[in-house]
């Protein structure tokens, strides 16, 4: 391949983005495909020496994410790798997540595409290439509208802002790994960075809010963070997110998912079910970008290999379509496909959600039972389960209370989102839940299917968008729980599909904290787990006559479902 290193792209406002161009030889004009972070092009680089490198090995570094520069260069396309205006060697400022209080990195994106469209190695014919950061900044520069990008492939992309790093409330601290660097990422390369806080908030309500947080007992058992929040120039991104744990303009201005509307251009959205985490944000993303569209969710394990190589077959036959105007099938595919888990088979479908789900009760019920009945006796009778979570200041163990199904006679698939209601009381202002459900085969290994979390103090419900089984929080304030009082919460489980074989059981477990080092973590990146609650918390679960705590979930009847749909294969 010819290599051409650290050429310097003009932008509108005189910054020069540097990049390295990946040239096919012997061919005239090639299409072309962008990948454009913050985390360096020279890192990026490393995919033409580093062998690929799964969880949970020692050298897989999460921000190896441009893709395969010798498969891209060899399936003659022209490879461009660049940083981040205020990265690498980029000129400019990167001013909060996703430059989202900045220039913008749509703009840049439309400024580098239509230079490389110019250039006299191209043939006009431009998409967009990379998973998790350069994905999500392809729906910025689509939603720009340069006319020379004709197609874009978002693999593993985060779109909503606030969604990365707050789940149902809760801080999850993955995001701080790709900021900082910490526990196997390499994180961004800096030479000029500043927090969007820094840039909107006067001073005086930059100590405010740092007070706040410090007030919060979560931060003060956490002395990492506390530390951080008296040295707020040192970790500019992740402090935005350690300042703004409520939902709102900050995070909503100039993110992918408010623009997304704008993005018109052939769009394929890619995604695993990763048990939540950007599978609600990227199906969002679908039902909002305005063209042609693909959706694509697959199984499990949550983590692609680093340096990033996967699912390049599906992207090469979406460009060579789009960029190339070979026919390789792919539009005459479903819109949306996803693996049904448990079942080692995939649907082809016309639209997300299921047109014939149905949303089913599964109730909890006295001796940790879940049934399709709800308990008959009042609570002066069925007494209230409980779990006590003391913080981990005093303790590292993780409590949690656990209901389990008879066995299914027969199969059922489960498709799309649910929800747990519950009626607890607590005798602090606050607490964490921490939703899991599970499969559990007949020799009790458990299989998570999906999750949901909500800080009790966010329980407040967006009620024009909620519908029956699909709670939504706006999460755009905190609002104390009384202690004592029994209240109802809406918890929202992430889209999910499972097959649940017969002679199979459903488990659903419910805490406050998780663990730290659990099952569920080890193919992820470091650090993804929940900023623990901080308070001492006795929970009180009332399953009862009165109080109906129960799942919901989206049940595909069986004439509709893979177990009597001859078409999935």
């Amino acid at each position: 391949m010819i290599i051409k290193k650290d050429v310097k792209i003009p932008m509108r406002d005189g910054v020069h983005i540097a990049a390295d161009i990946y040239l096919p030889e012997g061919v005239e004009k090639v299409p072309a495909l962008l990948a454009l972070s913050p985390y360096g092009k020279e890192l990026q680089a490393q995919a033409l020496t580093l062998p690929p490198q799964a969880r949970p090995s020692h050298l897989w570094n999460g921000a190896i994410e441009a893709g395969d520069i010798n498969e891209v260069v060899s399936r003659g396309y022209a490879h461009i790798i660049a940083d981040t205006r205020g990265t690498g060697g980029s000129e400019g400022q990167m001013c909060g997540n996703y430059n989202s209080g900045g220039h913008g990195d749509g703009k840049d994106i439309y400024d580098i595409v239509e230079w490389l469209a110019q250039q006299d190695w191209c043939d006009g014919n431009l998409g967009m290439i990379g998973i998790s950061y350069f994905a999500s900044i392809q729906l910025l520069g689509a939603a720009e509208q340069p006319p020379h990008l004709k197609a874009i492939f978002a693999n593993g992309g985060h779109f909503d802002l606030y969604e990365l790093c707050y789940h149902g409330g809760i801080m999850w601290l993955m995001p701080r790994a790709s900021r900082e660097g910490r526990g196997g990422d390499s994180a961004n390369a800096f030479n000029n960075v500043a927090s969007k806080s820094s840039k909107v908030f006067t001073k005086e309500e930059l100590k405010q809010k740092t007070q706040e947080r410090l007030n919060d007992p979560d931060i003060a058992h956490w002395s990492d963070f506390v530390h951080l929040l008296h040295y707020q120039d040192r970790h500019e991104l992740w402090m935005d997110y350690l300042l703004n744990p409520l939902d709102g303009p900050f995070w909503q201005e100039n993110s992918a998912i408010e623009v997304a509307g704008n993005v018109t251009i052939p769009t394929y959205l890619q995604a695993k079910w990763g048990r939540g985490w950007n599978v609600e944000g990227t199906i969002e993303a679908f039902h909002k970008v305005s063209g042609i569209k693909k959706l694509d969710i697959q199984a499990l394990p949550p983590m692609l290999e680093r340096p990033f190589h996967e699912n390049h077959d599906e992207m090469f036959r979406w460009y060579d379509y789009w960029l190339k105007g070979i026919d390789t099938g792919i539009m005459d595919e479903p819109t949306v496909q996803f693996s049904v888990e448990g079942s080692y088979k995939w649907r082809g479908e016309d639209q997300w959600p299921l047109p014939n789900e149905e949303k089913k009760e599964f109730y909890l019920r006295p001796r940790h039972k879940i049934s399709e009945k709800p308990e008959p006796l009042t609570s002066e009778y069925a007494h209230p389960d409980g779990f006590y979570q003391a913080p981990l200041t005093v303790s590292t163990k993780s409590e949690s209370i656990k209901w389990s199904s008879e066995k299914f006679l027969e199969p059922v698939e489960i498709t799309g989102t649910g929800a747990l209601y519950i009626h607890a009381k607590i005798d602090t202002d606050d607490t964490n839940f921490i939703a899991k459900l599970y499969d559990v085969d007949p020799n009790g290994k458990r299989t998570l299917m999906t999750s949901g979390y909500l800080k009790a103090s966010h329980r407040e419900l967006n009620e024009e968008k909620s519908i029956y089984g699909e709670p939504w929080h706006p999460h755009d304030r905190a609002v104390p729980v009384p202690p004592g009082e029994i209240i109802k919460y809406a918890i929202r489980l992430y889209p999910f599909s499972f097959l649940i074989k017969a002679g199979h059981r459903i488990e659903l477990d419910l805490a406050c904290n998780e663990d730290l080092d659990g099952e569920d973590t080890k193919l992820l990146p470091p650090d993804s787990y929940h900023l623990p609650s901080g308070r001492a918390t006795t929970h009180k679960i009332y399953r009862d006559k009165d109080h109906h705590s129960r799942l919901v979930l989206p049940v595909i009847p069986k004439e509709f479902s893979v177990v009597g749909n001859p078409s999935a294969n």
